[in-house]
């Protein structure tokens, strides 16, 4: 059997130690520069991911790391050993001599990483080893069949089983990725980004060989199966071993970027998986690894910060880090400085420039008892400083007050970029644009922006898709999908919505791109609006599960129905239904709406119901059809209900798809009618409250990322 299927038996780790007993302990690398390779495949981002997790784990006050107990290997980092392969191997080694049964070790990787055949061709389906690039890396060596200093991921297997064997509890992230294939058709402005994979051939990996691996490839068994991570968790776990989690920026198939990350920072190159996992741990410190990897997945829906899908695997049911109280409430003790107050959180922790805070004496206190409210002056990744409103002096700030974030600011607009150069298609566009900005009806609403800069979707006109004088609608990594498959990449330019602009006056186009604008806004924003709740402790068991339907009998088939993992991104194909199964285990009524928003940008409403304490909704909700494939969207929203009060009904919110292929149309009941029949308002910003001690909960918003893709034949 493989050794990385074996890494991961074992028992759950020793739960009867004694809290004081765990030490934390990490080993974090960061590898940016390869002498070997040529300068345009360095990086810039593994360093500074480096420094901001160190930082965040020695200043974590819930979940303690001591320098001491934290082995850096970075090259960029002044001081810090550089992280060759035998400076990886010893730290673990080191570790391994030190932890004791009950200990915790936090794993960071951030760097390239690649393929090469596998040396054990059963071990891999697709016949490839995925590696980690030590910046010592080597060519390949022909004659033993393998790069030379590479970090394969079978030792990585066995250098984590060497900790776990033991008692030691391990999560591990992966900042590299192996392959796949990003193609732009819209600048995204993001002019550092990199990606972290480097193909074989840059390593000196024969074709031929890479050829001959690909021969030895079993495949996938069905369309809804995903290639394994490159560690995963067996079915059983041997006695004694400590727990296991690992996170993946990206599958087997696919490439992950580093690019300037907060986009505010304008030079600080980080991973997108390092900066989005932390970000989101820096807002809701106490989730679980589940309830983290759901959360990254929705930033990386919502914000549109990579094509790739992360992955999450082992016990992802444990709360992060093992220990830490989940907390409901973001706030933050405030020191006083000279003449403001300074608290140690930042843009990491969701603050920003501007942001009204909260006042209070007690943590313990409600929100409604605040003596008094600031404002975010100044914010960096892990401190800021906030300046008294009107009248108040820092006299007024009693000892051991606390800072409180008191909502969620949800930004509403639609920023669209607009098509690079200066053909025909694209000076429509600049009339259409004029056209409806002198109709001055829109607001703030829609916000045009030139190509590159910063947007939520891009437009393109693109040579070689099958409408070369057509605007294309991109989302807004500016990227085209690529089908799956073998050889060089094949653009899908069947998921994307287009529009002509030959046959159109520029208020006729106008009026079709507002349409358009307004749909995919209203579709986007119900993701925001998600992404910013955070239910203030409504924590209920959620659980999907999919099943097959037939047709000719109107029936699900017996026997079919079979549990998805929430965790990861699960793949269905036409034919499949999916459902919800929610138990209520509050003290009071719960209302349930359940949305389905599709990769076409259509929103439809699936259900609505009212769960009494202890009951249980358990549906079968959407049936999978054939006419449109890509990644979807299943929303649950749970809210707190009064006794006599009616159903929660939001199915106002249901549109149908998005329009592919657009004709000639032309513009009556004007803008306005538009807009208003799209559902897509006036108001640009929105807060929603994230409550506080002493107050019930919020509603809840949980997304569930789908990937729906053609059945077998």
């Amino acid at each position: 059997m493989k050794l990385k299927a074996l890494l991961l038996a074992g028992v759950a780790t020793l739960a009867a130690l004694p809290a004081l007993a765990r030490e934390n302990h990490a080993l974090l690398v960061g590898a940016s520069t390869y002498p070997a390779l040529d300068e345009k495949f360095w990086l810039k981002g593994p360093a500074n991911d480096i420094d901001l997790v160190q930082t965040y784990l020695l200043t974590n006050e819930s979940i303690p790391f001591d320098a001491e107990d934290m082995i850096v290997l970075a090259d960029g980092i002044e001081g810090k050993k550089a992280p060759t392969l035998q400076a990886i191997r010893d730290a673990f080694k080191e570790l391994a001599e030190k932890v004791q049964p009950g200990d915790f070790v936090y794993l960071h990787f951030s760097g390239h990483g690649s393929q090469a055949p596998a040396k054990d061709p059963d071990s891999e389906l697709d016949g490839l080893d995925e590696l980690f690039l030590p910046v010592d890396i080597g060519p390949w060596n022909n004659t033993v069949g393998e790069v030379e200093n590479a970090l394969v991921d079978d030792e990585i297997g066995e250098l984590i089983a060497m900790l776990r064997a033991k008692g030691v509890d391990v999560w591990a992230v992966f900042d590299s990725c192996h392959s796949g294939t990003v193609t732009r058709a819209a600048p995204s402005g993001d002019g550092d980004e990199k990606m972290r994979k480097l193909e074989p051939g840059a390593l000196g990996v024969p074709q031929a060989a890479i050829v001959d691996a690909a021969g030895a490839s079993r495949g996938l068994e069905s369309p809804r199966d995903r290639a394994d991570a490159p560690v995963t968790e067996p079915e059983e776990r041997r006695e004694g071993e400590g727990t296991f989690v690992a996170f993946f920026a990206a599958q087997t198939n696919e490439t992950t970027p580093e690019k300037l990350m907060p986009r505010s920072t304008k030079d600080r190159v980080q991973g997108v998986f390092t900066y989005t996992v932390f970000e989101t741990l820096a807002e809701r410190p106490g989730i679980t690894y589940r309830q983290l990897g759901q959360e990254v997945l929705r930033k990386y829906s919502v914000k549109n910060l990579a094509r790739s899908t992360p992955l999450f695997e082992g016990d992802l049911d444990g709360v992060v880090f093992g220990s830490g109280e989940t907390a409901d409430v973001r706030q933050w003790p405030a020191e006083k400085g000279e003449t403001k107050l300074r608290l140690k959180a930042g843009t990491l922790h969701g603050l920003a420039k501007g942001e009204r805070l909260a006042v209070l004496a007690s943590p313990a206190d409600s929100t409604e008892d605040a003596i008094g409210y600031v404002m975010v002056d100044t914010a960096s990744t892990f401190g800021a400083t906030a300046v008294l409103e009107d009248g108040q002096t820092l006299e007024d700030i009693p000892r051991g007050a606390f800072l409180r974030k008191i909502d969620a600011g949800v930004d509403l607009t639609l920023r669209v970029a607009l098509p690079e150069g200066e053909g025909a298609a694209q000076k429509a566009m600049v009339a259409a644009v004029q056209a409806i900005e002198e109709e001055g009806i829109l607001g703030e609403r829609f916000v045009f922006v030139a190509a590159g800069e910063e947007a939520d979707i891009r437009l393109a006109v693109i040579p070689e898709s099958p409408r070369p004088d057509a605007i294309w609608i991109l989302d807004g990594t500016g990227a085209v999908p690529v089908l799956d498959g073998e050889g060089a990449p094949v653009l899908n330019f069947g998921t994307l919505p287009s529009v002509s602009t030959g046959d159109k006056s520029p208020e006729e186009l106008a009026a079709v791109m507002t349409e358009q604008f307004a749909h995919i806004g209203k579709a986007l924003n119900v993701l925001r609006i998600g992404a910013a709740s955070s239910g203030n402790g409504l924590n209920v068991p959620v659980e999907l599960h999919r099943a097959r339907f037939d047709l000719d009998a109107g029936a699900i088939v017996e026997g079919s129905r079979a549990p998805m993992d929430s965790g990861n991104v699960p793949r269905l194909i036409p034919g499949d239904t999916v459902g919800v199964r929610v138990e209520n285990t509050t003290d009071q009524p719960l209302d349930i709406n359940v949305l389905y928003v599709g990769a076409d940008y259509s929103i439809t409403f699936m259900d609505k119901g009212r769960m009494q304490p202890g009951g249980i909704y358990n549906e079968d909700l959407s049936l999978i059809s054939d006419e449109s494939f890509g990644r979807d969207r299943l929303v649950v929203i749970l809210s707190p209900a009064g006794e006599q009060s009616d159903v929660e009904d939001l199915s106002f919110l249901e549109q149908d798809p998005l329009v592919r292929t657009r004709a000639v149309t032309g513009s009556a009941g004007g803008f306005k009618g538009l807009l208003d029949e799209a559902g897509f308002g006036q108001k640009t910003r929105a807060a929603l409250p994230l409550g506080g001690k002493k107050k019930g909960p919020e509603p809840v918003i949980l997304q569930f990322e789908i990937d729906t893709v053609p059945g077998e034949g």
